[in-house]
């Protein structure tokens, strides 16, 4: 984290000056705006922490609860989150607040006893290492928690207006806020009043039962399984072994449990099979008693037993997988304009909670979005660019939906339905990277460029998340996490890895810098805005291949040292080597020793590599998507 480049800071340098929006926020909604979000989840709040960066843009963030969320129903962190989680900042304090999942336990029938439960196979939760942060198990109301914090401590000073609830919206297409929103006060002095306001863009991220996603007319496609399960969040004392380990627990009868402890040492969460569910239930399944639950959880952990001290939160629910058919307000007979109405979360797919997904891939919508409203708002990038949210993020949902109906399946699997008896082990340690969040990889598009020059990095995917490795930073000689550095501040990244040429010499590297910094066709010239410092956009950084110890900060040319600030200050910090026990960056992530240019989105996926050379057609890469600001 870098600061005092504006003045000595005393105070929390986490707390950035208000500006724009910020200073003096408006108590009250106002009657226009640039980003209306409605519904303060997962997806919701990401964006409004994402544009609380972006203070020139007036984003408000509605909740029909008149307070925050106290107890969340998701709880299963997974480790592409905890990257997001650094980018806001606040990884370091969940991960020590959360329980860690290092290994799931799976508990079949006894042969010799099958009416008893004995442990079969215990499986590493991240077999390959395909992350360094952990897989974490904490409430979703404190997620939200410190995405709040985040928002209200960037200048666009961003809070949640609590008590107003979504009622609908029209689109008048050429107004200069197009979208007509009808809210009402649900709570508070102005309690069933209800108004009119108007945005540019709408974000619908209210959940399963959107009213938003009904407004732009869009449909929900999948089906029902007609296979209930209860989930209880519980402190209890029992006898079971593993009542702090993540358990796939498969009973004689056919019932099953899903058991994952909870953050604090003592609660404890249950998905418990409630069997089969009559095509013409009508949801009266809805209202089995906890006592029922917990005497069905009983029968399945026999011989063990589990005495119920107090119940936290539970509910029932059948397992449905639906993904909406478009993801924004571009229908058949709209599909010449660009979008100005969105939705995420569950407002766009819903799946069962066992894969441990719903959190996690909404808060990725929010991700994919956030920065992208920002760019066409603050003059960056054309409207066009927000064709690409549906065009990304409805592939993800539908291959979520179909590995949760595979693994929901596999949990209601009676023991003798198995093909082996370790296909559900198998089965876990071999999707590992999907539920972890790791199988994303965005198609090629006006912003993900094709892997034409893959053989150059080929541990970074054209398309996936960028995967963190350990380098040693030059100025102070300490290691660091390369895509630790990655902070959710908007701006795209632009690693640049010389390979084998010596440090300081005449070369690719010499040359792309000066191109870089002076070619008055560069990205940096072409899109930076006159007046704005030099990193505004683009955080550009150098690995050089040797040890650190034979690299000087001289040796690195100045477009990896800018100034910015009041005080035009030198940032030294964006030069890197190799060395001091990290390891080698180079081969731990196949950099060629022809070196390359690795470009960054700012939601951390890889969107292009390029040889050094290849100056051209990097400017050409950008201009597909970033305006001439000249």
């Amino acid at each position: 984290m870098l600061f005092h480049d504006h003045g000595y800071v005393s105070t929390d340098p986490r707390i950035k000056p208000a500006a724009g929006t910020g200073i003096d926020r408006q108590a009250e909604l106002p009657d226009e705006m640039d980003v209306l979000i409605i519904g303060s989840g997962p997806a919701g709040m990401l964006t409004a922490a994402q544009l609380s960066a972006f203070p020139n843009i007036t984003t408000r963030i509605i909740e029909r609860r008149p307070g925050r969320l106290a107890i969340g129903q998701a709880d299963g962190i997974q480790a592409r989150s905890v990257e997001t989680f650094q980018a806001f900042g606040f990884a370091d304090e969940i991960i020590n607040e959360a329980f860690h999942l290092t290994e799931m336990a799976f508990w079949k029938p006894d042969p010799q006893h099958p009416e008893h439960i004995v442990r079969s196979a215990r499986e590493k939760d991240d077999p390959s290492g395909v992350s360094e942060f952990p897989h974490l198990i904490v409430n979703q109301a404190r997620v939200l928690d410190y995405f709040a914090t985040f928002a209200r401590r960037q200048p666009g000073r961003i809070e949640p207006d609590f008590g107003i609830e979504f009622q609908g919206l029209e689109i008048e297409d050429g107004a200069e806020h197009p979208v007509k929103v009808t809210v009402k006060h649900v709570a508070g002095e102005r309690e069933g009043e209800e108004r009119v306001v108007r945005a540019k863009y709408v974000l619908g991220a209210d959940g399963a039962h959107s009213r938003v996603r009904e407004s732009i007319g869009a449909k929900r496609q999948g089906k029902v399984a007609f296979h209930a399960w209860g989930v209880m969040d519980v402190t209890a004392n029992t006898d079971f072994p593993d009542i702090r380990l993540k358990c796939a627990i498969t009973s004689n009868d056919g019932g099953s449990i899903l058991h994952i402890p909870r953050e604090g040492g003592y609660l404890f969460r249950m998905y418990v099979d409630l069997g089969e569910v009559p095509e013409d239930d009508n949801h009266a399944v809805r209202r089995t008693p906890v006592e029922e639950i917990i005497k069905r959880a009983n029968q399945i952990i026999h011989p063990y037993t589990l005495d119920v001290r107090n119940v936290a939160w539970h509910s029932v629910y059948e397992v449905g997988h639906r993904v909406t058919d478009r993801f924004d307000d571009i229908s058949e007979d709209r599909a010449h304009l660009d979008p100005h109405v969105f939705i995420a979360g569950d407002a766009c797919h819903t799946h069962s909670a066992k894969a441990g997904q719903g959190m996690n891939v909404s808060m990725q919508d929010g991700f994919n979005l956030a920065w992208k409203l920002a760019y066409v708002l603050d003059g960056r990038s054309p409207a066009s660019l927000l064709r690409t949210y549906t065009g990304e993020r409805q592939v993800i949902a539908q291959n979520l939906i179909d590995f949760d109906m595979e693994w929901s399946a596999m949990m209601a699997k009676r023991p003798e339905e198995f093909a082996t008896p370790t296909e559900l082990e198998d089965f876990y340690t071999s999707t590992f990277e999907f539920p972890a969040g790791f199988m994303t990889q965005y198609e090629p598009s006006m912003i993900t460029g094709e892997a034409t020059h893959q053989h150059l990095a080929t541990g970074f995917p054209v398309g996936k998340r960028f995967k963190s490795a350990e380098v040693v930073r030059i100025c102070d000689s300490t290691p660091q996490h390369l895509g630790h550095l990655h902070e959710a501040d908007g701006r795209w990244r632009v690693y640049v890895f010389p390979g084998a040429q010596a440090p300081g010499q005449p070369g690719t590297l010499a040359d792309w810098a000066e191109w870089w910094s002076n070619d008055p066709e560069s990205p940096l010239n072409v899109h930076t805005p006159a007046g704005d410092d030099i990193p505004s956009l683009f955080d550009v950084k150098v690995v050089y291949q040797q040890d650190y110890a034979e690299v000087e900060l001289a040796h690195a040319p100045d477009a990896f040292k800018p100034a910015g600030g009041p005080f035009q200050l030198v940032n030294l910090n964006s030069v890197f080597a190799t060395g001091f026990g990290t390891g080698n960056f180079y081969d731990e992530r196949g950099i060629s020793d022809e070196g390359c240019v690795i470009v960054v989105r700012p939601d951390q996926y890889v969107a292009n590599i390029v040889p050094l050379t290849a100056t051209d057609e990097l400017a050409t890469f950008f201009r597909a998507f970033l305006l001439d600001r000249r």
